[in-house]
């Protein structure tokens, strides 16, 4: 959805009727996640992704057919059907993808709000039915607290309250799925199936060390969808000239800036500085936090000078085996553009846990399981 927010933004500022596709399930593997969006407006323009080409075009036609008025619809497509080997989808999985259109102006100023929420970087849900004795297509938007209210409804209130108090805790996790109910909220029941599409800030990058490497890790960063802050303690090199695609530049004593800011467990950190008197202090103080990368430039000699001082300075095995350093994957790296790539393919791997080894000497699927 972030990928094409503006659009979608410019779209109901204007009263511009539009059809929605989101994928809500995938099983096996396939090109995109759930909630992964494309939208297809009444003069044919498209904005988006489903499948990264694999059956955009039917889902085109699928858009066009609800947008004239055929009412929202789930479709799926898997590579046991014709019909989908038709259209492309040959990397083996399946996606069901439902498509709705928001044509009055009071659906497109309900969407609109959505996305104002979500381009704040405010937490929210949206919870839209799949199927059942549910409306398809209806939607609950929920925030994270009772205090801030919901938005809309899926058809009664057993329902309205059961969604709600899911979907706060999977917004709470950063989960996205389908959950069912009974038609007035009843648990472990299927009679209604929901989509639950949460949207939580972006997680974070902090790049410390203002060097042409940081500059092409910084635009990276942001390319991934990370707000990204680059900290360095000297003025000269601390600017936003230097770091124009950065969301922040700090100017601050690195380890100061670390231990007054917010890290969870989804934040990387990219320690570009080299330098001890920055680094074993940001160190220390980043082996303190739940951060899920942390990453340090160096030569081997300079890693293992490095963890003789961090030692010294009373860090153990179990926090220094978090070190990702030398950091990057061996990917030949010369340019900082280059190691910048390196960096975000190790950041990747961590992520989702991929081996880093070129997919041609690999078998099985290629896309893990969500």
């Amino acid at each position: 959805m972030r990928d094409i927010l503006p659009g979608l933004q410019a779209r109901c500022a204007a009263g511009m009727p539009f059809a929605l596709a989101t994928v809500v399930a995938v099983h096996g593997s396939a090109p995109r996640d759930p909630g992964a969006v494309m939208a297809v407006d009444g003069a044919g323009s498209v904005l988006g992704s489903v499948s990264g080409g694999c059956v955009e075009g039917d889902v085109y036609e699928v858009a066009r057919e609800v947008l004239a008025g055929a009412g929202p619809r789930v479709v799926s497509y898997g590579i046991s059907d014709d019909e989908a080997f038709g259209v492309g989808l040959t990397c083996g999985g399946t996606i069901e993808v439902l498509v709705r259109a928001y044509v009055s102006q009071a659906e497109l100023a309900d969407l609109a709000a959505l996305l104002d929420l979500i381009a704040a970087d405010l937490p929210v849900a949206e919870a839209t039915v799949l199927s059942g004795a549910a409306e398809t297509g209806a939607r609950l938007v929920v925030r994270p607290t009772s205090s801030s209210g919901t938005l809309g409804t899926l058809g009664t209130e057993g329902l309205d309250a059961a969604v709600t108090d899911d979907a706060r805790g999977m917004l709470a996790q950063g989960l996205t799925g389908i959950q069912r109910y009974g038609s007035h909220g009843q648990r472990r029941m299927q009679e209604v199936a929901v989509f639950v599409r949460t949207y939580a800030p972006p997680p974070r990058m902090i790049v410390f060390g203002a060097i042409d490497h940081a500059a092409a890790t910084a635009r990276i960063g942001s390319f991934l969808g990370y707000r990204v802050t680059v900290c360095d303690a000297r003025p000269a090199f601390a600017t936003r000239e230097r770091f124009p695609t950065a969301d922040e530049v700090v100017r601050a004593w690195p380890h100061d800036y670390l231990e007054a800011t917010e890290v969870d467990a989804r934040t990387v950190i990219c320690v570009l500085t080299h330098d001890p008197k920055f680094d074993v202090p940001l160190l220390v103080a980043a082996l303190r936090t739940p951060a899920a990368y942390i990453g340090v430039m160096g030569s081997r000699r300079t890693h293992s000078d490095r963890l003789a001082r961090l030692r010294e300075a009373g860090v153990d095995e179990a926090a220094l085996a978090r070190l990702a350093s030398p950091v990057g994957l061996d990917l030949g790296a010369r340019t900082p553009e280059e190691t910048a790539v390196s960096i975000a393919a190790e950041i990747i791997q961590h992520r989702w846990g991929g081996t880093g080894r070129p997919l041609g000497e690999l078998t099985g699927a290629i896309h893990r399981d969500r």
